[in-house]
Formats: C-alpha cells, structure tokens, sequence
C-alpha cells in the first residue's frame, strides 16, 4: 500500500487529493478544495494577476501542511488551463517548489485528458462503453473518448471562468450575451467531434465541479452531499433546464443555493451552459456524474 498526495491546480480552484493505493484500488482519506481563480484575466491578459498567485501559494501551504501531518510518501503537482496560457507561469512554478519541495508539472489538454478519463473510470465496468468523459474545468473543457483506454482526446478553451469572463458579463446575463457564449461554444464542441467521435458514446461522464453542481441542482438537493451526486444519472432535460435557471438569476440569489459552492457562483451559470450544448451537440439523452476525476487517475498513476 502506498500513501501518495495529488494536487490538481486548474484555472478555478486548486484540489488535494490524499489516497491509499493497492494494486488498482483507491482508498481516499482526505480530499479538499479550495477556489483561487487562479486565471483571473488570464484569457485577456495572457499573464497571472499577483494577487492569483498569492491567493494559489497560499492555497498550496495549506494542503502542504495536510500532506506531512498525514505521511504522505509520494506528491505530484499537476497545473492545467491557466497555467499552459500565462506568460509569467515561472513565478507561480517557483512559488509551488518552494512550498513542496517539487516542480508542478505543466501539462498539456491531452495529458489532463487522458487523467480526467482514468479517474472517472476506474470504478465503472465496461458494460457502458465506449464512453465520453467530459471535464468542465476554469480554463478549457476536456473531451476524451475510450473503452478499455483513451482512443481519442482533445482539450478546447471553453470553461466557465473563461466564458465567464468572456461573454456573461452582467448578472444574469442578457439574450446577447448567452447568444454569443452558445455561438462560441458550439464552435469549440464542433472542433473537438472533428477528433473524437462524442456522439459515438453509449455512456457520457461529466467531472469536476460544474457537472456536480448541475446534478445536485438537477437532483433538488438543499444541500452538496458527494455520496448522492456521485454516479447520478442527470437527463439532457434536466441538464438543460438548469442552465436556463442558473441563467436567469443574479448572483445573490445564485449565492443563495444551498449546494452552491461559494466560489462558483458567479461561474457556474457559464459551465452549466457548456454542459447543456455538449449533451445538444453531442445527442447525449443524460450524462453520469462522477466525483472521480483527474485527482484520482494522478494517484492511481503515482503508485505504479
């Protein structure tokens, strides 16, 4: 058995995940997140705002002193979206070794890919394949196609804090705004079906936060409990009708939400309609929600 840490840093927040590895089982034992926006103004500014990189570090301490209280043998750092795009990435990697004691890993959409669909798979059998993991992440939304494995994988630069601050500019957004988000996002869902067959899946899984937010939402959830989010099956109906909800609040009343996570509020309106126009585009009639994501396929892949 090995104990081993993995960080996930995206463009939204930054996630720990603490597990025992034996064999291929996981065994999680402390998991935590923590939302930094990371890649405020990065789409614009192509660079981290200091205040970003501030709030990251201080994130990373945190989970530092978690990983050596509980006798982690074994941390990978991974840094996706936001990282990949800023010009002034060393600073924040020089930041994070200092704290850890290792570089983060930059790694490419394909990479995240490839990890998003190991995590979100490994506890599934194979009678729901081949399936389509979708990973909503801040920065940029990973589609990955497989069996057994990847077969094909492509990452397009439409998350939600990316689209957030792109088109939903008011609170709620106008007819105009959404307007343009959905042309944008259907170019990039087009781009992707160009690499991977998604309306070949018999099973679409959606990670990470957005999609779990849409299902407690879906499910009527007065509060975030991970035990009934986890392995729901949401319709494309549903899916899309929470969009539009998400859509027509402010903000305040989104912060209202019981489920919400306090630090997507102004977001997930931006995610959840990426979510809906994948399962249009792609014909999907529902997709899974999987609390297993990049954080698991990082420990599972640290124990080899």
């Amino acid at each position: 058995m090995s104990r081993v840490a993995a960080i996930d840093c995206g463009t939204n927040s930054i996630r720990l995940l603490i597990a025992d590895i034996t064999g291929s089982n996981l065994r999680e034992v402390y998991r935590s997140i923590e939302i930094v926006r990371l890649g405020q103004g990065v789409d614009k500014n192509k660079s981290f705002h200091p205040d970003a990189i501030e709030r990251t570090l201080r994130a990373t301490k945190v989970f530092a002193d978690e990983i050596v209280r509980r006798g982690v043998e074994a941390i990978r750092f991974c840094a996706t979206s936001a990282t990949r795009d800023a010009s002034n990435r060393d600073r924040f990697i020089d930041g994070v070794k200092a704290i850890l004691g290792i570089a983060p890993e930059v790694i490419s959409g394909e990479q995240e890919a490839e990890l998003s669909f190991l995590g979100a798979t490994h506890q599934l059998n194979q009678a729901g394949t081949p399936y389509l993991v979708v990973d909503i992440g801040g920065g940029s939304t990973e589609f990955v196609y497989g069996k057994n494995s990847v077969e094909a994988a492509v990452s397009e630069n439409i998350g939600c804090v990316r689209m957030s601050e792109r088109h939903l500019l008011s609170s709620p957004p106008s007819k105009a705004q959404i307007d343009l988000a959905i042309a944008d996002i259907d170019r990039a869902v087009k781009s992707a079906a160009e690499k991977v067959p998604i309306s070949d899946a018999k099973t679409l899984i959606a990670v990470a936060g957005t999609a779990t937010t849409v299902a407690a939402a879906a499910l009527g959830l007065e509060s975030y409990d991970r035990d009934l989010i986890h392995l729901s099956r949401i319709s494309a109906e549903r899916c899309n009708q929470v969009a539009q909800l998400l859509l027509s609040l402010e903000r305040s009343e989104i912060a209202q939400l019981g489920y919400m996570h306090p630090g997507r509020v102004d977001v997930i309106a931006a995610g959840s309609l990426v979510l809906s126009r994948i399962m249009a585009l792609s014909g999907a009639s529902e997709f899974v929600a999987s609390e297993s994501d990049i954080l698991d396929g990082m420990a599972l892949l640290l124990a080899k």
